[in-house]
């Protein structure tokens, strides 16, 4: 296996803002999927609930917002696989490369008029293909630096950068296209931002990446190989055809599905938290920070259900009950998703400033969660007052929705680098990679319960729907903040 030292000195490092030339390939490469990935994420949830004879599906607004929070739950679910094709199989740069040619084939799909079938076939490359690309293309982003680089944590502050531009771009440009002309041609846009992104990828990886994410760290044997892929293949025929038998007696329908998945999102991180305080391999230091993590996960749970909104029940607000006039100008609804990468393109720099100059006067970690809460909570609470003042007969003013957005980012920057930060401080040593992976779960376990939560929006239930959630936020960041003494305690000396 490769040193860290022959794979450092095998990347170029300078050429990119004074950081290794390889940052200059993957920032790009991840600018344009995360442009494929929310461009049409953006116009998806219309795609699914308007009319036939508007381009779309013409499905209840009830199953497009389950449908689209079932999406987002096995996203992140996928990452885990990701994880261990690359670890075992492929390494990360190769990975990376098949990960966007599935995402790629996905958009191309959708982008040709079809039904149901068509959309669950693209989306079931795109959940598959990000799960091999996300995770394992900032893996890459590490493999660039020595262990002791000080340039590691601003390369990855740019690298971040560059999802947050894409993301920002992304619904602007294909938002646009896909509303005011067509969907499927908005998805065709998609399919071509990916295809940059493999291009810049493949023209750049061998000059730019050197041996980064060239090596499989943990491989299988030959005769492991043929019995991974012979397993593959015969799991997915068995899967293939009990799908289609359970689809044509009906009894395997969009409801069942999606509470299967809201299932498998609270099992899922139950045994994790299970099997690593069981395991002999944890010590019991291990294990009292592992109870410490459990309300910690609670919480970022909570503040996933209420963010990944944004892009489901917060995008029909946009779409029906908002006043999209600006005098002679109209905003597309789709243009809101585009608030999010802003907001934290904008305020990210001013946090890491504020950690910095407080130092060891800053929040604990259980602190910072329980205001990340706090300001959740609230993006869900003001959305109540357009209804309680006006109605839901009059369209809203579209400033509302603005500061919704602009809260929950908030919460964001308070509670998602913290958390990655707190996995890695808080995971026992023996399973420090899945407890990462157990961090991403609470992005899925949060859309898997979202998936039978959003069913209950509608016009006339809005001031309950928003006052209850954005309520139990606060009321759970309430109880995190008196906690935090006896979180503490469990950390063992971690703050």
């Amino acid at each position: 296996m490769l040193s860290k030292e022959e794979i450092v000195k095998s990347v170029p490092q300078t050429g990119f803002f004074g950081q290794p030339k390889g940052l200059l390939s993957l920032f790009f490469t991840e600018f344009w999927e995360r442009f494929s990935y929310y461009g049409m994420r953006a116009i998806l949830i219309y795609y699914m609930y308007y009319e036939v004879t508007q381009g779309g599906l013409g499905l209840e607004r009830s199953t497009a917002n389950s449908i689209m929070a079932v999406y987002g739950s096995l996203v992140y679910m996928s990452g885990i696989i990701g994880g261990w094709i690359a670890d075992r199989l492929f390494g990360t740069t190769r990975t990376v490369f098949y990960g966007g040619v599935l995402i790629m084939i996905g958009h191309i799909i959708l982008a040709f008029p079809g039904g149901l079938t068509t959309l669950f076939l693209s989306m079931a490359f795109i959940i598959i293909g990000t799960g091999l690309l996300k995770t394992n293309i900032s893996t890459i982003v590490g493999d660039l630096y020595s262990a002791d680089d000080a340039r590691r944590d601003s390369g990855f502050s740019l690298f971040y950068m560059g999802i947050n531009m894409g993301a920002f771009v992304a619904p602007l440009i294909v938002g646009t296209i896909g509303l005011e002309y067509n969907f499927h041609l908005g998805f065709g846009l998609a399919a071509v931002g990916m295809a940059i992104g493999l291009v810049v990828f493949l023209t750049t990886k061998k000059k730019y990446l050197g041996l980064a994410g060239s090596y499989v760290p943990n491989p299988l044997s030959s005769e492991g190989k043929k019995k991974f892929f012979t397993r593959l293949a015969i799991g997915v025929v068995i899967i293939a055809a009990l799908g289609f038998y359970l689809i044509q007696a009906g009894i395997m329908t969009i409801d069942v599905f999606t509470m299967t998945i809201s299932i498998l999102g609270i099992l899922i991180p139950t045994l994790y938290f299970i099997v690593m305080y069981r395991s002999d391999k944890s010590t019991a230091d291990e294990k009292s920070r592992l109870l410490a993590y459990i309300p910690l996960f609670v919480a970022a749970m909570m503040f996933w259900a209420i963010q990944e909104q944004g892009s489901n029940i917060l995008a029909q607000y946009a779409d029906e009950r908002v006043d999209l006039t600006l005098g002679s100008f109209e905003i597309s609804p789709a243009w809101f998703q585009s608030l999010n990468p802003l907001f934290i393109i904008a305020l990210a720099p001013l946090f890491a400033w504020l950690w910095v100059k407080l130092g060891n006067r800053q929040p604990s970690t259980p602190r910072k969660f329980a205001y990340g809460l706090f300001f959740a909570g609230l993006s869900f609470v003001v959305m109540i007052f357009p209804a309680y003042f006006n109605g839901t007969d009059t369209l809203a003013n579209p400033m509302w929705l603005v500061l919704s957005f602009f809260l929950v980012v908030l919460g964001e920057l308070l509670l998602s680098p913290v958390g990655l930060s707190a996995t890695t401080k808080l995971a026992p040593a023996a399973f420090a990679a899945q407890t990462m992976s157990l961090w991403f779960m609470t992005n899925a376990s949060a859309q898997a319960i979202n998936a039978q939560v959003v069913k209950l929006y509608k016009p006339e239930t809005e001031i309950m729907y928003f006052g209850v959630i954005g309520a139990i936020a606060i009321g759970l960041g309430l109880i995190l903040y008196v906690m935090t003494p006896l979180i503490q305690k469990y950390m063992r000396g971690i703050r």
